[in-house]
C-alpha cells in the first residue's frame, strides 16, 4: 500500500510554471493574454486526459493506466525544456494538461480501490501529498536556477520534471492492480491475491472479495476465475454505464453524479489555481517586489501546503469527511476576506508603507494554502473517487476530474482580466463568495462516508442493493462461466 505514495510524485509543473512565468515573459516578449493562455492552456487539455483515462482505466487497468500518463509526463517535460519558441511551449503545456487529466481521473481511484475501508481516506490523500510535493520542488527548483543566464534558467525548471516521470513509470510497473478492476474481468484469483496484501485475515478477503464480485455481477459462489464477463471499455458495457450515469439516471446516481462534480468544481471555484500560478504576482501587487524575495515567499508557500496536506492525510480517517471540509472551508473564506482587504488597501494607497497589509496579505496567503491543503484539496479527491458504484467509477472519476479541470481553467485563464476588471482585491472577495456557497453545498448535501466500503457507498446515497444488481446484470451475473480454479 505504501507504493501508493507515488502515484503523482512527478505529475505537477504547477510551483516550477509558477515562478518560470517571470522569466518566459521576460525572453520571449509575450503578452499578459499569451501569458495567461500559457498559464491555462493545461486545463482545457487535460479533458482529453480524464475522459482517455476513464476508457483505458477500464480497459487495460489502473496501474498501466498510471504508467502510460507517466510517459506522456516525460514527453511534456522534454518539449517545454527545450523549447525554443512560444508555440513549443504551448504544445509541451498540452502534454502536460493531458498527462494531468488522466492523473487526476485514475490515481484517486486506484488507490481508493487498492486500500481496507479504515485507510482508504488516508491512501487516497497520498497522491495529493505527492503533488505538493511537487509543487514545493518547484518552488524550490525556481529559487535554486534563478541565476542562470534567462535562455537556460527557465528551460532547466521546466525540462527538470522528466527525469522523474521516468523514474515512476518503472516504480508503477512494481505496484499491483485494483483488485475491484481484476474482479470486473472475471480475474479472481489475481484479485484475492492483491486482496490477502492489503487485507489484515483470511475473513476479511473472503468478505470483501463477495461483496466485489456481488457488485461487479458475480455470483459471491463462484471461486475460480470466470470467462464471458461483460469486458469494460467494449461498445457495449460502455453505451450503459453512459445511460446509468449521465443520461437515463436513478435518482440516487444522480445525487451521486452531482456530489462528485460539485465538490470539484467548488475546488476550484475558490480560486486555488490562482493563488497557486499568480503567487508571484499576488505578492507583487501587496509591493513585494525583489525577484529572490518573491521566490523565497512563493516557497512557503509551497511548504505550507505541503505540510497541511499531510495533516489531512492523517486526519481524513479519524475526524471524518466532513468536519474537517466544513472547518477547513470556514477558514479559506476567512482566508480570501484577508486577501480582498490586503491588496485593496495597498492598491488604494500606492507607494505608501501600509506595512499591515502587506503582512496580511502573506498571512492570508498561506493560511489560504494551508487551510486548502487541511480539507478541501485532497478531500475532493478522496470523495470523487470513493462514491460511484464499481462500473461507473472509472468514468465518474473521470468527469469529476473533468469538472475540476474546467473549473482550473477559467480561473486561471481570467485571473488577470478580471484583476484589471474588478482589481485584484475583488477578484478575491469573488472568489470568498463563491467559497461561502461551497460551505452551504458541504454542510447540506454531503454525507459522511469514512469507514465504509466502497461497496457500501450507495446506501448513503439511497440505492438499494437490488438496484445495483439491476445495474450490472447484464454485464456480467447472467454472462459468467465458472472455470476450473488453477
Amino acid at each position: 500500500m505504501q507504493s501508493s505514495r507515488r502515484i503523482r510524485g512527478a505529475i505537477s509543473d504547477i510551483g516550477v510554471l509558477s515562478g518560470a512565468s517571470l522569466y518566459i515573459k521576460q525572453e520571449l516578449k509575450i503578452t499578459d493574454v499569451q501569458l495567461e493562455i500559457l498559464m491555462g492552456i493545461a486545463n482545457p487539455c487535460s479533458l482529453v486526459g480524464s475522459f482517455a483515462a476513464g476508457r483505458t482505466s477500464d480497459w487495460i487497468g489502473r496501474r498501466n493506466t498510471i504508467v502510460l500518463t507517466a510517459v506522456i509526463f516525460v514527453v511534456a517535460g522534454l518539449l517545454m525544456g527545450f523549447a525554443a519558441n512560444y508555440a513549443m511551449l504551448m504544445a509541451g503545456q498540452f502534454a502536460a494538461g493531458v498527462a494531468g487529466g488522466c492523473a487526476m481521473a485514475i490515481a484517486p481511484v486506484y488507490a481508493a480501490e487498492i486500500s481496507p475501508a479504515s485507510l482508504r481516506g488516508f491512501m487516497t490523500s497520498l497522491p495529493e501529498t505527492a503533488v505538493n510535493l511537487g509543487i514545493l520542488l518547484g518552488y524550490l527548483s525556481n529559487y535554486a536556477f534563478a541565476g542562470l543566464p534567462l535562455r537556460l534558467g527557465w528551460r532547466v525548471m521546466l525540462g527538470i520534471s522528466a527525469p522523474p516521470s521516468v523514474v515512476l513509470a518503472f516504480m508503477v510497473l512494481g505496484m499491483p492492480e485494483s483488485p475491484r478492476w481484476l474482479v470486473m474481468k472475471g480475474r479472481l484469483a489475481q484479485a484475492r491475491a492483491v486482496l490477502e496484501k492489503t487485507c489484515d485475515t483470511a475473513e476479511e478477503v473472503a468478505e470483501r472479495l463477495a461483496d466485489i464480485k456481488v457488485a461487479s455481477g458475480i455470483p459471491k459462489d463462484l471461486d475460480g476465475d470466470v470467462v464471458n464477463v461483460h469486458p469494460m471499455g467494449k461498445g457495449g458495457d460502455e453505451s450503459r454505464v453512459w445511460r446509468k450515469l449521465v443520461l437515463s439516471p436513478s435518482p440516487a446516481m444522480r445525487r451521486i453524479l452531482l456530489s462528485a462534480l460539485a465538490i470539484q468544481f467548488f475546488q476550484q471555484g475558490t480560486g486555488i489555481d490562482a493563488v497557486v500560478l499568480y503567487n508571484p504576482r499576488v505578492f507583487q501587487s501587496a509591493g513585494i517586489t525583489d525577484t529572490h524575495r518573491l521566490l523565497g515567499v512563493t516557497c512557503a508557500v509551497g511548504a505550507a501546503k505541503m505540510l497541511f496536506t499531510l495533516v489531512a492525510a492523517f486526519l481524513v480517517d479519524r475526524a471524518g469527511r466532513r468536519p474537517l471540509l466544513l472547518g477547513t472551508t470556514g477558514g479559506m473564506i476567512l482566508s480570501l476576506v484577508g486577501l480582498g482587504v490586503s491588496l485593496t488597501v495597498v492598491d488604494r494607497h500606492p507607494g505608501s508603507k501600509a506595512t499591515w497589509a502587506r503582512a496580511l496579505c502573506v498571512a492570508s496567503n498561506l493560511a489560504l494554502v494551508s487551510f486548502f491543503s487541511a480539507g478541501l484539496g485532497p478531500i475532493a479527491f478522496v470523495y470523487a473517487a470513493e462514491i460511484f458504484p464499481l462500473r461507473e467509477r472509472a468514468l465518474g472519476a473521470a468527469l469529476g476530474a473533468a469538472m475540476n479541470r474546467v473549473a482550473a481553467g477559467v480561473v486561471t485563464m481570467t485571473f488577470l482580466s478580471l484583476s484589471r476588471a474588478i482589481t485584484i482585491g475583488g477578484t478575491f472577495f469573488l472568489y470568498a463568495g463563491i467559497t461561502a456557497l461551497a460551505w452551504v453545498f458541504f454542510f447540506t448535501y454531503l454525507p459522511e462516508t469514512r469507514g465504509r466500503t466502497l461497496e457500501e457507498m450507495g446506501k448513503l446515497f439511497g440505492m438499494t442493493t437490488g438496484a445495483v444488481m439491476d445495474d450490472n446484470d447484464d454485464a456480467g451475473k447472467q454472462n459468467a462461466v465458472e472455470m476450473p480454479a488453477k
